[in-house]
Parts: structure tokens; sequence; C-alpha cells
């Protein structure tokens, strides 16, 4: 909540050259920063980051309009390697600041839904500008200190991706028909209406098609903790095709200061979940709903409109980045080097804090001796600490919520006869939440470990956003089983198959769970990479072959998952701004009609 809309205000009220808009503009992937040892982007993050830890906690107020405000209920972010320092304080809207937050978001819209394409365009560009510069080292100490990321999983977040969503927002979105277009001018147009004399030289019609913002009300974002990028964007792309917001992050998002776009349009609203939910899918004038999360929240939203459609004026949208149980497939032809790397990168990055993170492992019984000693290897030289020791490969868990439920997994998994922990496996919150990178084979393909996605979200969003489902459900469905659940951390269970099976446990990744985001093969046998590729086609949104599971660049891959993981409109990709838009024809007559007969009758 410290840095993230901080752009935004400089770009609207800043001095630096904004870019022109037109068909034309190309949006380019912003350049990933080193940050080696002695270089200048090192040390101004490493000033900026003592600079905040010395600042702290700042004060974070709600975002109505153009007036900040606290309210009764304040909360506070520790940082989740050191949960004895407060990063900030920030307060839950009440339910009447949030109707207001509604009527300012409303008010806006009147003079927003009719601004120019161009002129939006331009506030964003230079959002991203300021980004990519003078904002980038308080978005990334931000990031790096709210989230536990490293530098460089900072660097690929909170800076390149968040900028490269704007950018490619802009390029999408220009080359989407904003500006009218005639459908058809075709002579035989004319032909066919009875009151043309002439229609090879008289343009007696203009046929005219634009997109525009949704016809009425307003959007809910709705992010989760582990991406400043996808806050940022599940906000600024529906402001940017005309529409207005409500925002309401993430409470360990706590990553972004104030909205800075003309007030009302986006309104920062951190909220009770209960209340949040309530209000919005209360409001007659819910346009629709940008949501990442879990699957289980999702469905509760979903549930939560649908017992509200008689009050509606029209019908929401929704668009949903859900769970996902992502799987790495080693054929007996893979480099098994290169298949071990990706694995350890895919599960144990970001502490497997990444909805696409690989939680499922399948090895052909000739591979896995050395696929596991490769494994081991590279796991003893793993570090676990503090973001801010550049040594650092991971960090820990982002709150206590998350600790105690992969600890919970890990003590499963430890008393599971079916279940062999290879490494790691301990959990110390002493200080921080940290979690042992963890390694598990199973005996069992369907274990829970292998099966359903998180349910991370669903505690720690299900139990505020919606009161009335009995907590002991959602404990009680934690203890199912492991090659079930994405556990949202950094656990990756393996399963050994035999070399000549490798049909049947294509068929086993397909069915062994209903959610569909990422997954990888490895192979170097192209014949199996095309019938894999054919086979797998419904496991998945975005499919890797021999690279991991993770990793998704916008304008690239556009990421989104199928079946529970999504409705996979695909973020960082053209069709994207499309589902914040409404297409709107004109017909406008140039020459009166001089007959009512049709021509059958003349």
């Amino acid at each position: 909540m410290l840095c993230r809309c901080s752009a935004f205000r400089h770009a609207v009220h800043g001095t630096s050259r904004i870019p022109v808009v037109s068909l034309s503009y190309k949006a380019t992937n912003e350049p990933i920063m080193q940050h080696r040892r002695g270089s200048q982007e090192r040390k101004r993050l490493d000033g900026t980051i003592q600079s905040m830890l010395q600042q702290s906690p700042y004060e974070v107020p709600i975002c109505i309009g153009s007036e900040e405000f606290t309210s009764s209920t304040q909360k506070k972010q520790v940082l989740p390697f050191d949960h004895r320092r407060s990063l900030a304080n920030f307060y839950y809207a009440s339910e009447q600041q949030l109707k207001n937050a509604i009527t300012a978001a409303l008010k806006a819209r009147e003079i927003w839904s009719r601004t120019e394409f161009d002129t939006r365009a331009r506030i964003f560009l230079k959002a991203a500008d300021m980004i990519s510069d003078q904002n980038r080292f308080q978005l990334l100490a931000s990031t790096m200190l709210g989230q536990a990321k490293t530098i460089f999983q900072a660097e690929i977040d909170a800076a390149a991706e968040l900028v490269d969503f704007i950018r490619f927002n802009v390029q999408f979105a220009s080359v989407c028909s904003l500006c009218p277009q005639s459908i058809s001018s075709s002579p035989s147009l004319f032909d066919r209406m009875p009151f043309v004399s002439n229609p090879s030289t008289l343009p007696m019609l203009r046929i005219e098609s634009f997109i525009d913002p949704l016809k009425l009300g307003f959007w809910a974002a709705i992010p989760p903790f582990n991406f400043t990028a996808i806050a940022g964007n599940l906000a600024s792309a529906p402001a940017l095709m005309g529409n207005v917001v409500l925002w309401k992050p993430s409470d360990s998002a706590v990553i972004f200061r104030e909205a800075g776009l003309p007030p009302g349009v986006i309104n920062f609203v951190p909220a009770d979940g209960s209340t949040f939910g309530s209000v919005i899918t209360k409001h007659p004038q819910l346009a629709g709903v940008n949501f990442t999360g879990s699957t289980r929240t999702f469905r509760t939203i979903l549930k939560e409109m649908s017992k509200n459609l008689e009050l509606y004026r029209g019908y929401p949208r929704t668009i949903g980045e859900c769970g996902g149980k992502n799987y790495h497939l080693i054929h007996p032809s893979a480099d098994v080097n290169e298949a071990a790397l990706a694995t350890i990168r895919s599960a144990f990055e970001y502490s497997g804090q990444k909805c696409s993170a690989c939680s499922r492992l399948y090895v052909p019984a000739s591979l896995w001796p050395k696929m596991k000693s490769l494994l081991l290897e590279h796991h003893r030289q793993l570090k676990i600490g503090s973001p801010l020791d550049h040594d650092t490969f991971t960090s820990a868990v982002i709150d206590q919520t998350a600790f105690r439920k992969i600890s919970g997994y890990l003590d499963y998994a430890k008393s599971c006869p079916d279940i062999e922990l290879i490494a790691g496996g301990n959990a110390d919150d002493s200080r921080g939440y940290f979690i042992e990178p963890t390694i598990l084979l199973t005996k069992n393909p369907t274990d829970k470990v292998m099966k359903y996605p998180s349910l991370l979200h669903s505690i720690s969003l299900i139990g505020i956003c919606f009161p009335t489902i009995p907590h002991s459900i959602v404990f009680r469905s934690l203890f199912r089983s492991t090659f079930q659940d994405d556990i949202f951390g950094p656990v990756v269970c393996a399963y050994v198959y035999n070399d000549n099976q490798i049909e049947q446990v294509m068929d086993l990744v397909d069915s062994t769970t209903d959610y569909a985001l990422t997954g990888a093969i490895f192979a170097k046998d192209q014949k199996f990479i095309q019938r894999a590729t054919d086979r797998l086609l419904d496991t998945t949104g975005n499919f890797y072959v021999n690279v991991q599971s993770t990793g998704s660049v916008v304008g690239q891959q556009p990421f989104g998952g199928a079946r529970l993981s999504g409705t996979n409109d695909k973020a960082g990709g053209p069709q994207y701004v499309l589902r914040f838009t409404s297409p709107l024809s004109i017909k406008t007559q140039k020459t009166p009609i001089t007959s009512w007969k049709q021509q059958h009758m003349e």
C-alpha cells in the first residue's frame, strides 16, 4: 500500500513527457536490472531499503475520491522474515466508507468513461515511465520488505511486469477498434435499400463500431498478496478502458500509497473481506469483479452475486484467476540436468508462493536415481533467509496463516506411510515465517499433495469474506490428501513411474485434478513432445516444453488457467482489455427515405 499508487499520482501531476498514443504504438518489455554487487542500481536499492526501514511503520490511509481517511479498525503489516518489525499501519474501510467509495466512483465515471482513450492512455503510459524510473526502487524495496521477495523476484514483479502490463494493455487497447470504424461501405449494402436512388455515388449510410466502457457501474478489483504487478493490473486495466474501480488489496499486499488518476477513478479501500464482499455484491451498479485468489473464494463470490441477480441493472462480468496444481512431467528422453534445475526453480523460487509453481513431479524410473541425486545436490546449496541478504535464494512465507497451513501439510506428509521425506521438511516461526524447501516422494499419485489447489487463500479470505462458512469445514478439507492440494509453499511431491507407462501417466496428470493452470514436459523425443502437447491440451492454460512451469512474460505468454483454475482471460494478452468494454454500433442515415413501401411492393 505504500508505493503501488504513488506512481499513478506522479503520472498525472508530474512534468515528464507523455508518449503520444496512436494505433502505431508498440510496447516493448521492460529491461530487467541485474543489481550486481557494486552496481549503481544495487547501491540505490540498498539505500532505499534502509531509508524505508528507518521511517517505518508508515501510515497508509484509505483513499476515496480526492480525500484520505482512517477508520476505527487499524491493521499492521509486519515483515514476513522478521515479524517483530512493523512495516505499515493501514485501516479497514467501514461499510459506509465503502458505500461512499462507490458513490465517488460513479460520480467520476460520468467524466472518465467519456474521456478519450488517448487521454487515458497517456496517463497510464506516464505512470509506467514513473514506475520504470524514479519510483522503481521504492516499489522494489516495498515488495522485498512486504512480501519477502528477493531482489530478482521483486525486480521481475514490481518493476518489469507492472510496467509491461500497463504498456502492453495500452498497445492492445489501441488496436482493438477504440476509434470508430466503418463496418461496411460497399455499394452492395445500399443496393438492398429501397429508398436509394443511386447507391454507387451517394453515401446514404454511415455505420460505425465503437468499443466503450461497460454501460454502467463500477468494477471491484480483488488482488492476491503475492504479486505487486497483478494487484496493479487488476485495478489499472479496467480504468484504462474507461471504467471506475474499487480496489481492495490483500491484507498482506501493503505496497502502494495513494491513487493517482482523477479523483474517484480508482478508490483504494482495504477492507474486511465480509464487509467488502457484502457491499459490492449487493450494489445494483456492480459492473464486474476482477479477481485473483483461491478457487474457493471465487466460487463464493459467484454464489453471492447469483443471490442478487434481481438487484443488478445489468449482468456483472467476472474475471477469475484462481489456483493450480501444476506439474513437471519428465520423459525418459529428457535432459535430466535441465529438468532438475527447472524443478528447483519452479518449486522453490519465492517459497513456492506462485500460482504457477510446480508441486507435482512425475519422473521415469530410469531417471529417478540421477534426478534424485541432482535435486538433493541443488537443495543443499539453497540459502533461506532474509531477502535483504543478497545470497538468499528464497525467504519466508507471507504470514502466520500460511506458515501454519504449510506446516500442517508437512506434519501430514511425515505421518503418512505412503510418503517419504527426501529433503527439507523443517519449519521455524520464532523470528520469521520460514519453511524449508521440501521434496517428497509418494507411492500414491492421487494423494492430496498431488491433487487439489491451495486452500491458503480459502482460510485467510473465506473466513473473513463470508463468515457464515464454518471454519471447521475449511480446516477439515485441509487434511484429505499431498498430490491433491497445491500447498502454496516450497513443497514439491514426486511420483516415480515405469518407463513403459508414459501414456497412463499422461492420463493420470489429467485426471488427478480439475485444475488446469500450468504444466511442463521435459523430453528430447520430438514425437513424444507433439503427442504430449495434444494429449495434455486440457490440463493447462499455459503449457511449457523443456522449461519450468513459472515465468510467463507479458506480451509473450499471456497468462491464465482453465477449468477450475479460472476464466482463462489471459492477462498480458490482447483479448484481456476487451473484457472491460462494451461494443457500440451506430447507424446514421444520411439521406431521408422517400417511401414506406418495400421493394416487392413496387
